[in-house]
C-alpha cells in the first residue's frame, strides 16, 4: 500500500508538478493562466497555445504603433516644410518692399523714418539762418516761419533779404522776422558785434537754433585747377566763418542751458566728391569739427545736426545744370527733411537720391568697396563736368580707360 500509495502520489505529484511546471512556463512567458493538470504534455499545449496567441497580439501593436509613428514624423516634416515656406516668402517680400523703398529713398532711412516735423521744437523757437537770401537757407526761412518760428535771417545782400522777409507767412511772419546783413569772412569782431544784435532780438531771448547754411563752391574741376584765391575763400565761408560765429555764440547759449547747431554740410563731407576737392575738404572740416563740438558739450545742453545733402535743385544748380539729367532733390524737399532732423534731435541726417544715397552707405558701412568705385569714376566725372553733363550718373563707372 504504502509503495503503492507512494508511487501513486509520486505520479499524481509528477503529473501535478509537470501540469505546474507547463502552467508556470505559460504564465512566465505570456502571463497565461496554465494548462491545469494535464501533465507536461497539456502544460506545454496550453503554454503553446498563449504563445500563439500572444504573437499574434504583438505584431498587431507594433505595426500599428510603427504606422502611428511614421505618421507622426510625416507630420512634423510637412509642419518644418511649411513653415520653412512661410518665412521664405516673408523674406523675400519683405527684403523686396526694402529693396524698393531703398532705390526710391531720398534720404537715409533713419531720417525717413522719422515722417514728420516735431512742431512743438519749433514753434516759438529763435532761429537765426545764414545764407537765407536765396536757395535752400530761403526755403528754410518759409518752412520755418510757417511753422511758427521766430527768424533772424542773414546773408551778404541786404536787399535780397527784404525780398525774402515780404514772402514769409506764419505766426511771427513777418512783421517780427529780424534782418541782420552778414559777411562770414568779415572777421571774428563783426562777427562778435552780429552775434549781441542777435542775442539782444526778441526782448533778449537768445537764439536757440544756429542754421550755418551760407557756403561758397566754385565748378567743378581738377584739384590742380584750383587757384589760391579760390582755396581761401571756400575754407573763409564754409569752415572758419561758421567756426566762429559758432564759439560767440556759445557762451549765451551754455549760459542758458541750451542751443541746437544745424550744419547744411554736404554729401561731398562723407565721400570722395571728383571734381570738387577743395569743397570736399571744406565740407570734412566742418563734419569733423561739428561733431566734436557735440561730444564735448552735450552734456551742457548744446545739441548738433549735420545735415549732408546731395545734388539739390535750386535756381543756380537748374541754370548751371540744364540738359544735364542729373536727378535732384527739390529744395522743398531738402528743407523740410532738414526741419524734420532737426526737431527730432538727429546727430546726422544724408539727403539724396540714388546712386549718391548708396555711395555713402558703401563708403560709410564698406569703405573699400566704396572708395573703389569713387577711384574709378574719378576721372570720368571731371570730364563730363566741364561738358556740363550728368556727374552723378551711374554711367560713369562704364566710361572708356584712358590709353596710356
Amino acid at each position: 500500500m504504502a509503495t503503492g500509495k507512494g508511487g501513486r502520489r509520486g505520479n499524481w505529484g509528477n503529473g501535478r508538478g509537470g501540469g505546474r511546471c507547463g502552467w508556470e512556463l505559460g504564465k512566465g512567458v505570456w502571463m497565461g493562466k496554465g494548462a491545469g493538470e494535464g501533465g507536461t504534455v497539456t502544460g506545454e499545449m496550453g503554454g503553446g497555445g498563449r504563445h500563439s496567441e500572444g504573437s499574434g497580439r504583438g505584431g498587431g501593436l507594433g505595426a500599428a504603433t510603427a504606422m502611428q509613428l511614421k505618421l507622426e514624423n510625416l507630420s512634423k516634416e510637412n509642419r518644418v516644410l511649411m513653415l520653412t515656406l512661410v518665412f521664405s516668402s516673408l523674406f523675400v517680400v519683405v527684403s523686396a518692399a526694402f529693396l524698393f523703398r531703398f532705390l526710391k529713398a531720398d534720404g537715409d532711412l533713419t531720417l525717413l523714418s522719422k515722417k514728420h516735423v516735431k512742431r512743438d521744437e519749433i514753434e516759438d523757437k529763435v532761429i537765426w539762418i545764414t545764407g537765407a537770401s536765396r536757395g535752400i537757407g530761403e526755403v528754410l526761412a518759409k518752412q520755418l516761419a510757417q511753422l511758427g518760428a521766430k527768424l533772424i535771417i542773414s546773408a551778404r545782400n541786404e536787399v535780397e533779404l527784404q525780398r525774402v522777409k515780404k514772402q514769409l507767412t506764419g505766426k511771427h511772419a513777418p512783421d517780427e522776422v529780424m534782418i541782420l546783413p552778414l559777411d562770414l569772412t568779415w572777421g571774428e569782431e563783426y562777427l562778435g558785434e552780429a552775434v549781441q544784435k542777435a542775442e539782444s532780438f526778441f526782448g533778449g531771448a537768445g537764439v536757440d537754433y544756429m542754421f550755418h547754411n551760407a557756403a561758397f563752391e566754385r565748378p567743378k574741376s581738377m584739384a590742380l585747377d584750383v587757384p589760391e584765391e579760390s582755396l581761401k575763400a571756400t575754407f573763409d565761408v564754409n569752415v572758419l566763418g561758421p567756426i566762429s560765429l559758432t564759439k560767440l555764440l556759445l557762451p549765451h547759449m551754455l549760459k542758458r542751458g541750451r542751443g541746437h547747431f544745424v550744419v547744411m554740410s554736404s554729401a561731398a563731407g562723407k565721400a570722395p566728391a571728383p571734381g570738387q576737392a577743395v569743397y570736399s575738404a571744406s565740407k570734412f572740416a566742418v563734419n569733423g569739427y561739428f561733431h566734436t563740438l557735440r561730444s564735448e558739450l552735450c552734456r551742457r545742453g548744446i545739441k548738433v545736426t549735420i545735415v549732408c545733402p546731395g545734388p539739390v535743385k535750386t535756381s543756380a544748380s537748374t541754370s548751371e545744370q540744364k540738359g544735364s539729367g542729373e536727378k535732384r532733390v527739390s529744395a522743398e524737399r531738402c528743407a523740410e527733411l532738414t526741419i524734420i532732423a532737426a526737431s527730432h534731435g538727429l546727430k546726422e541726417a544724408w539727403i539724396s537720391y540714388q546712386p549718391v544715397l548708396a555711395v555713402l552707405y558703401l563708403v560709410q558701412y564698406m569703405p573699400t568697396v566704396g572708395y573703389w568705385l569713387m577711384d574709378k569714376i574719378g576721372e570720368k566725372r571731371v570730364e563730363v563736368a566741364a561738358q556740363k553733363g550728368n556727374t552723378y550718373s551711374v554711367g560713369l563707372l562704364f566710361g572708356k580707360k584712358k590709353e596710356s
